[in-house]
This record gives C-alpha cells, structure tokens and sequence, in this order.
C-alpha cells in the first residue's frame, strides 16, 4: 500500500532536555523522522524544547518550535497551523508519549481532527499499564513472571507477603525504571514501595516476583499495516537480570541463545506486538530466559514506540529503524521500501551480522557525590559507547578503549584492583566498572564457577574473558624483540591496544606500533551492510578489523581491505565519543554541522566517533564513516590510511582536543586554531603572561603540584579560593575552599585522583557576575556571535547556570570591556573557528575566567535562539575558505532567549544537590521571553543564590 496521500502536514513532538534514562538517541530518532517525511514531500512542524539537538535546526523541519513540551504549546501550534493532519509522537521517547496521551485525554487531538500515527493509544495504556498488559499476556498464552499491582501502600505489603522475597518493584508510566528497584530484605520494602507509588504519576506500581539471575534479551521490531513484521536486531544483555537494560553490556547478535529457543522468542515477540494494536511502526520488546536447560521464556515488557535500543540496533545493523518507521506510519508497506544501505534489498529483508557488537553505558557516579553506585533496575548511566569486531573479544576490548575513562582496555594497563576483597565486592554489588573487575578476578585466580555463582553472567562470556587472560600471560613471557607475527595478529585480533602490548613486552607503544607496520599486521576496514556482504552495500559505514592476508586467484597477496580511498581532498572531523555530563548532545550538533559545512566547501569529509546514539554517527551524515573509539591508535590508522587534508578537533569537545597534541607531534594537520594556541589556552601560566601583555584583569592565582605548594600559596591569595586542576572538562575536580583544612583535603584528594596534575588555585570573586562570550575568528577580525549572562553568581558551573541572551543587566561600560576582551584575547590566541571565553564582573571590572579556543556548549544554543548557522560559518573560516568579513550575519531575537539547565538528581535520591564549580546538568532547554517582567524570569532570579555551595 502506497503513503496515505491525505497526510499532508505532520507534527513531531520531541524528546526535550536530556535526562539520565532519555538521551540523545531520541534527537536521532527523530531527525531521521523529520529527512524521511521530507523526502516524501510532508511538511513538518515540530515541537522540541532542546536546544543542543540537530533536531531543532531550523533546516531540519519546515517549522520548528523551541517551546516548553506542555499541551499549552501544543494548542498554540494547532491554532498557528491548524491544516495538521496527523501527529506523531513515537519518536520523542516516554516524554512525547506521554505528551501525547494527556493531549487525547484532554481531547486536543479530536477538537483539532488531528490523527495519531505510528502507534496506537490503546497499545500504550496496555503496555504502560502493567495490569492490563499481564492479563492480555496470559490471555494470549505469553508466560509472565507471577506479579500482582498495588495502587497503596497497604495493598503492597499484602502482595509482598503472598509472594516472599526477593520482590521487583516496578512504577506504571515512568521512564528508565525510574523508581524501580530489587527489594531483598523485607525492612526495606517500605521505604522502596513508598518510592515507587510516589514516582507513578498514577500512583502504581507492579511488584513481580524476581527473576534474579536469568538472562535478559531485547529483539528491535518494525511492522506495516499489511501485518509484515521484521526482527531487525536481537541484542543480548550480558548481565543478567536485575540491571535496566540502559545500565547493562549489551551484545549483537545474541550469543548464548539456542536457535530453538531464539525461533520462539521471535514468534512470541511478533504475536505480542501483533495482539497490542493495530499499528505501523516500531516495537521493542524484553524478555527474560532461564538460564538452564529448559530455555523458559517470560515476556517483561513491550515498548510500542522507537525505544532507546532502536539507536543502538540500527548502528548495529545498519538498518534506519526511525526512518522505515516513519515510512510505515504513513502508510508504506516494508516490501515497498528499500534498504537504504544496500540500496537494492527491500525493508522486509532482515539484516543478518557477520561481525559482533558491543555496547558499553558511561556512568558520571563522579558527579554525584555519596550516590548509589550499584547497578539495579533504574537506570543511572549518562551515554554509552559502541564498539564493532569479528569476535566478541575485539568488540569488548574496542568497547573498553572508547569509554575515556583512562583504560587502554580490558587489564594488561596496570589499572586493574588487586585487592581480593575489593573485587568480589564489585562484583557482588553490580559495580559501574564491573566489566573490569571480572578480568580483575580471573588474573587473581578466582575460579569461573565462583564468578559466575556471584555474578550470574553466562559462562561463555566468563570463558572469552578466560581466553583473554591466558592470551596476556603468553605474549608476557616475549619480549618485543622475540615475540612472533602469529601471536602478536591473534592479540590484534582479540582486540588489544598497542599500549596494552606495549605493557605486556615491557616497551613503548611506538615500539609495538613499528613492529606491526614492519610484519604488516595492519588495520583492515570493513562495510557494515546490513546482509553479511549477500548483497553490494552502497554506503560507507566501516570498521576495522585484523585479517592475515589473502591470495587471489591472480596470485596478488593483499588484506581484504573494503575501505577503497577517493583521490578527493579529504577532512576527517573527530567527535566527541560518549555522552557525559560536560560534553553531551552540543558537540554532537557541532560535528554534524561541520561535516555538511566540509561537504559545502568541495571536501570528502569522514567522520570517527563511536557514540551510536548520535546523528554524527547516521551512515549518510558523513561521505564515510569510521564506527571506531575515537582513540589514539585507531585515529591515527585511519589518518594514514585517508591521508586527508587535516583533521578538526575544536568541534568534538575534550575528547577530539585531547589528541591535538599526538597529532601536532606526527605532524598531522590541524584545522583552525592550531595545538600551540589551544594549548596556551589551557596553560594557565602561559595565559595568564598573555593577559598580562594585552592589558586584561584576570583573578590573582598561582600554581601548585603539592599540597605544601598549595597551603603557601593560600597565604598570598587570601580565601576563598577556587582550586581546579588543568585540562579537564565539565569543571571536573573544582571546588570553593574557605580555610587551609578544606584546602588541604581537596588538594591531597585531586592529587590522588589525578597524579602529575598540575592545580590552579584562584582567589575567588565572591559575589560577581558570570558571563560569557561566543565569537568565531578568522585570525584578522573577530565577530562575537553571543554574549550571555548567568542569572546564578560566579561560581556556579556555566553549565549549570541559567543563562540569559543577550545579558539583561551589564551596563554599557561593562559591555565594552567584553567586547573588547573578546576581541583582544582571539587574535592574541591566533584563533582559527570558534572561542568561549568567561568572565567574572565585580565592581564594574570585566575579570577573565578562562578562553576556550574551541566550539562550546553554548554555540548551539546561540544558534537557535538567533537563527544563525554559526557552526557552519565557524568551520568554512577554519577550512581557510571564508573570512568573517564575507558572512551577512542577521540575528534575530526579539525580548529574551534563556538557556535552563536540567538535572537528574531524581536518580540519586540522597545526593547533595547543592551546586558549585562542577558541571551536574544533564541537558538543557531554551525559553523564550518577550521582558524581564516575565513570571518565569522574576522566579528564576530570585532563586539564584539558594544552590550556591562553597
């Protein structure tokens, strides 16, 4: 059946603010929503409060509204547009849902004739009522785990009583298992049952008897209204029950499954989407299995909307579930669809994988000081990585390398704990570094039987891990000099770093790097497409590999190296690797725009991340894509295999500027500000002379490496200082100390975390104002694409801060000085692109906090609020193809736009949530006010000094 021609104009609500449990997959999602609408000629308006996200970029819908995610906004689009056929809301996670459904509720969709597409309101209230979803599950014959409701208190101690512990307490209509949780021990099933019932918004909760230990399988579905259905990725979790799936490594395929029971699992699957509802799109479904013999099956839940694992199993597969979706939701039948990434199968084929897939979540447990580090059923992780391999091992082991967390991998790095006690703990207690502390184990002699009584992971993960412990103790008995080409491919093969090699022989990474170039055991590239090379993949979307070589008939000797190099010119753009608290979704906007920016100036531009909730990471963002750890050694194989004209750090936040150095160092090209500017930058000695030269206040400050250093340095400054250690980012390790104890602990605290770092202490402004400044520089002239002000005082992360556009209270006077620090310290930094810069106001003098001579949190922002593709402008001046002086900026902002960060405490119930120099933020959203007389603006000035923490 063709696309219903009646569906003129659609409306998609989006995702709003980042939170832990609904992230950046859903901006992904949805902007592949909106391109294949647009493909089929559909206008769309969509509603999205989120700042930072492509989604929102006014060439992303016909009509973008960056309004609060109320049915007050909804009524207002309606009205504004009121030719909208039909709304749809599975793209947006739980938060558009639920939007969705309050609007029906209150009959909005009926007084405006707007139809729902893509799901069904009946498919949602079953599956999000957990009683309604169990009687329709036993009705359909789909075994469940014996779980009763509870809509009070009273009636959920009758119910834990009837069943015994340990109990599964799960809150109706919440999103990433929020308010979820395993209850044990009897004393503390009030406290926990109080929670859950407090967190439903329907004050509900389904207690389940606990399946501890069983395994847990996701299977990724879409469907047409022609009742086709495909499975488009099965993913199992390789910790067993008892950890949200968000919180969870996950693996693709599934490799524990018999094929018997897999067949089942399909079939039930496809009869419980079937039996929901009568919709097209997109399903997700969870179920759990004995981890026996028998292979029993109980269905957990089912999500009739793209879910977070959507991101994850189309990366996985290379099969755009968003984009069929929407496709399906208008009245496409998949038969009719094609494969994009083969670009010859249709949409009803499934994808089948000759390569495996490792997802790893990234936690922030830093942030949240005295939070809950155990793993349980609500989620707590920030972002997570991906990583591709022809084994399960390499896939782990590229995994680890992505998560920035300062591995090189699985053991073998002089990292891992060696303290026996310490060890079962973590593994005991699900820890966040869990899938270290297993390798951890194994070297230390802890039997397998033992580790998996303990842990309950399935022993053929435990034996791959075995195999890679055994693997270790073997190259550790060469030395670089005598180990052979044999053994050093399978340690490739298996995934080990050089550096982890490098540990192993006792020698320098570089060592081990010569001796692979010089045995060519190197780096193949391979396709994902989608069919396991069936058929002839049209998109480059790669991964790399390790292949002893092959002889063709011919007699040419070569690796099968699929990545064929253009003669283009060439930009590689680094991204930002895993969502975190400090470097989220923004860098993500910046990639994305500097990669079509590349594209406009005539470049092949290739993109390495290895996010795969991300747009940078779309198969057709980029001309090609590398799905690999934005990691030293695998960049830099890259780089000699494209050969590009240079690569672009300064839009990939921390994790792309980290690596400027290595680059400068192999004299690889940087565009934009070069490694010595970006450094200076970051040196805070360097910069401050800099300040000195051109005449500019900054706060008194000095440097320390020892606590001695430090208390000496206290006498000079006078407190309250701020003590911040060097490049880090997110206002990591930051603190206000107001006495030489407080000092004293906090510098011997940083030191221990980060050995060798240098400190910084600031006398703290106490009682300034915090603003900041955005320009874009082309070396000559400099045009300063915002200025903000921060409502909360100096001394609260920028990140943190409610932040206003353009400032609504810096006199003339103040506002020059701004301007002209602005200017002075991007020329003086010879900046090429973007600069932040920070500043503290007291007394009338503009003090510099710090310049960042690179793209910003707040550039995207700046963007939306004035309409402006500054990322764009930013990169053709970096590429050398623009000046300033040639853009006609226009920024149009009428009254007020005000950046309102967004936190996550309610994941972290007992958690100071007082703020200071430390980023806590996980998201953001943009309001926008006509004055300063607004209701919105009066509270939230006069809430600013109340989280102050020193």
């Amino acid at each position: 059946m063709p696309k219903n021609d009646k569906l003129k104009s659609i409306l998609i609500i989006g995702s709003g603010p980042i939170v832990i449990g609904q992230a950046c997959e859903f901006d992904y999602s949805g902007t592949q929503a909106l391109r294949s609408l647009r493909e089929d000629g559909i206008e769309t308006i969509l509603i999205n409060s989120n700042p930072a996200t492509i989604m929102t970029d006014p060439t992303m819908a016909d009509h973008v509204y960056l309004l609060p995610l109320t049915t007050k906004s909804i009524i207002k689009i309606l009205k504004e547009h009121p030719h909208i056929d039909a709304v749809l809301p599975t793209m947006g996670g739980q938060t558009a849902l639920n939007l969705c459904i309050e609007a029906d509720e209150k009959g909005i969709w009926k007084d405006f004739d707007v139809d729902i597409i893509g799901v069904d309101i009946d498919a949602i209230n079953i599956t999000e009522d957990r009683e309604k979803f169990r009687e329709l599950m036993l009705k359909i014959g789909i075994p469940m785990a014996p779980q009763a409701t509870a809509t009070s208190y009273l009636k959920g101690k009758e119910i834990a009583q009837e069943f015994g512990f340990p109990l599964v307490i799960r809150a109706s209509f919440t999103l990433g298992g929020d308010g979820a949780a395993i209850v044990y021990k009897e004393e503390d099933f009030d406290e926990l049952l109080t929670r859950g019932l407090e967190v439903s918004p329907i004050h509900e909760v389904m207690i389940d008897k606990a399946l501890i230990g069983w395994k847990e399988y996701e299977l990724e579905l879409l469907r047409d209204s022609n009742d086709n259905v495909v499975i488009i990725c099965t993913i199992e979790n390789m910790d067993p029950m008892g950890i949200h799936t968000g919180d969870s490594i996950t693996v693709a395929p599934a490799m524990t499954l018999s094929d018997k029971t897999f067949q089942k699992m399909r079939d039930m699957a496809i009869h419980m989407m079937r039996s929901i509802g009568d919709f097209a799109g997109g399903c997700n479904v969870q179920f759990a299995v004995s981890p026996d013999e028998k292979e029993d099956i109980i269905a957990i839940e089912i999500n009739p909307r793209v879910s977070r694992s959507s991101a994850l199993a189309s990366k996985a597969t290379g099969y755009p579930i968003a984009k069929i979706a929407s496709k399906l939701a208008i009245g496409y039948t998949l038969d009719e669809l094609n494969n994009q990434i083969t670009g010859s199968t249709s949409a009803l084929f499934e994808p089948t994988l000759d390569y495996v897939v490792v997802k790893i979540p990234r936690w922030n447990f830093d942030k949240f000081e005295g939070s809950d580090r155990t793993l349980g059923l609500q989620m707590k992780s920030v972002g997570e990585v991906m990583a591709i391999g022809r084994s399960f091992q390499e896939a782990l082991h590229k995994a680890t390398q992505s998560l920035e967390i300062k591995r090189n991998g699985l053991g073998a790095d002089g990292k891992g704990y060696r303290d026996y006690q310490q060890i079962i703990d973590k593994l005991t207690f699900a820890s966040w570094d869990r899938v270290f502390a297993i390798y951890d184990a194994i070297q230390m002699g802890i039997p397998l039987s033992r580790i998996h009584e303990i842990t309950k992971i399935d022993m053929w993960f435990l034996k791959q891990y075995e195999e890679l412990h055994q693997l270790e103790i073997e190259i550790s008995t060469f030395t670089i000099d005598t180990i052979d080409r044999d053994l050093l491919l399978e340690a490739k093969q298996k995934g080990y770093g050089d550096r982890q090699i490098a540990h192993m022989l006792k020698c320098l990474e570089s060592q081990v790097y010569n001796k692979r170039d010089e045995l060519k055991i190197n780096r193949v590239y391979k396709l994902v497409d989608t069919c396991a090379a069936e058929f002839k993949a049209q998109t480059p979307y790669y991964y790399s590999t390790f292949e002893n070589e092959v002889e063709t008939s011919e007699g040419k000797i070569f690796p099968a190296n699929e990545s064929v190099v253009s003669d283009k010119k060439k930009i590689i753009v680094l991204g930002s690797g895993p969502n975190r608290i400090g470097q989220g979704i923004e860098f993500d906007y910046c990639c994305v725009h500097g990669v079509l920016a590349a594209a406009e100036c005539g470049y092949e531009t290739i993109m390495i991340n290895c996010n795969p909730e991300t747009v940078s990471t779309d198969f057709d963002i980029a001309d090609k894509l590398y799905f690999e750890p934005v990691f030293w050694e695998h960049i830099y194989d890259i780089i000699r295999h494209e050969k590009p004209e240079g690569v672009i750090v300064q839009l990939g936040g921390q994790t792309a500027l980290k690596l400027a150095e290595k680059l400068d160092r192999y004299g690889i090209k940087i565009i934009g500000t070069t490694y010595q500017s970006l450094d200076l930058a970051e040196d805070r000695g360097l910069f401050s002379n800099l300040l000195k030269e051109n005449n500019i206040p900054y706060p008194e400050f000095d440097i320390a490496t020892t606590a001695d250093e430090a208390a000496a340095i206290a006498d000079v400054l006078d407190f309250p200082i701020l003590v911040r250690p060097s490049y880090v980012l997110g206002g990591q390790g930051m603190k206000i100390v107001i006495n030489k104890q407080e000092l004293e602990e906090h510098v011997v605290d940083l030191l221990r975390r980060m050995p060798g770092n240098q400190l910084l202490l600031d006398h703290y402004l106490d009682g300034a104002i915090e603003a900041e400044a955005d320009a874009i520089c082309d070396g000559e002239n400099v045009y300063i694409i915002g200025i903000m002000e921060h409502i909360e005082p100096c001394g609260i992360h920028s990140g943190d801060s409610n932040a206003t556009l353009p400032p609504f209270n810096l006199g003339e006077f103040v506002m020059q000085q701004i301007k002209d620090h602005t200017k002075k310290i991007a020329l003086a930094l010879n900046t090429v692109g973007l600069i932040n810069i920070q500043f503290a106001i007291k007394d009338d003098i503009v003090y510099i906090i710090e310049a960042n001579p690179r793209a910003s949190r707040t550039v995207p922002f700046i963007s939306k609020a004035y309409g402006e593709p500054y990322v764009n402008y930013a990169t053709k001046v970096m590429l050398g193809e623009k000046k300033v002086t040639d853009f006609d900026f226009n920024p149009q902002l009428e009254g007020y736009a005000i950046k309102q960060p967004v936190f996550s405490f309610n994941k972290f119930p007992n958690v100071n949530k007082k703020l200071g120099p430390e980023m806590k933020s996980t998201g953001e959203s943009i309001l926008f006010i006509d004055s300063l007389k607004d209701d919105e603006f009066y509270n939230l000035y006069s809430r600013r000094k109340m989280y102050l923490s020193k």
